[in-house]
């Protein structure tokens, strides 16, 4: 991005969407960061819960269907403004019942409103591109993880980056995220295993952060191409 001639760095939104700072899913969305600053971004890292985002709709921050234009509340204009800055938005959140999180949800109800994400003939959003990488305690192996990736790309892809003028979305996923490996089997019965510990609990989650690597590797890659 040039400003005057002069080269300025992109900046990425790195969205944490879980309540504890030593989890798994905060821990990637740091290695992220950290990669992506790596690559010459400027980094804006957006901790929900400690940012104390509340994602309760309010009043103020309810879309007035009549009025686009609406101004909504001095938080809520805040993170837009946050949005409005990012070249890409990456959010990184554990998977609750195939879905985001109440957090990241709410911050999409309140944030991602009428008449700044959507409601318009030209998005204010154009051109911006998203990540989205869920952790998801089921096995690699289990037979729900393909609906799961169906049902996320959908929602995020489509019923939200597509429908917000975005012009790149995907959504990667990181099953076996628990030290408990869990999966269903064919009876329907939810089998859970043992923890892994030690050089199998290691390599496991050695083997989650390369895919998650992967992932931030292609989503660059495929900016680069459509640049």
């Amino acid at each position: 991005m040039s400003h005057n001639g002069i080269d300025q760095p992109r900046t990425a939104l790195v969205v944490v969407a879980h309540h504890r700072s030593d989890s798994l899913t905060a821990h990637i969305a740091r290695r992220t960061a950290a990669r992506l600053e790596a690559a010459g971004y400027r980094i804006d890292l957006l901790d929900l819960h400690a940012e104390g985002f509340d994602p309760r709709m309010t009043e103020a921050d309810q879309p007035d269907w009549g009025n686009r234009e609406k101004t909504y509340s001095r938080e809520v204009h805040e993170h837009m403004d946050r949005i409005l800055a990012a070249d890409i938005v990456i959010a990184a959140f554990p998977v609750y019942w195939a879905s985001v999180p109440a957090v990241l949800k709410g911050w999409i109800d309140r944030v991602w409103n009428y008449g700044f994400a959507y409601g318009r003939s030209k998005p204010r959003l154009a051109g911006k591109r998203m990540l989205w990488l869920g952790l998801a305690g089921a096995a690699a192996d289990d037979a729900l993880i393909p609906f799961m990736q169906q049902t996320l790309e959908g929602q995020l892809n489509m019923g939200i980056a597509y429908y917000c003028g975005f012009s790149y979305s995907a959504v990667g996923l990181l099953p076996d995220a628990e030290e408990r490996r869990q999966r269903i089997d064919a009876d329907g019965t939810l089998l859970i295993n043992a923890p892994t510990v030690g050089a199998e609990r290691e390599a496991q989650y050695a083997a989650l952060e390369h895919k998650a690597d992967e992932f931030v590797a292609n989503f660059l890659t495929a900016e680069a191409v459509s640049a």
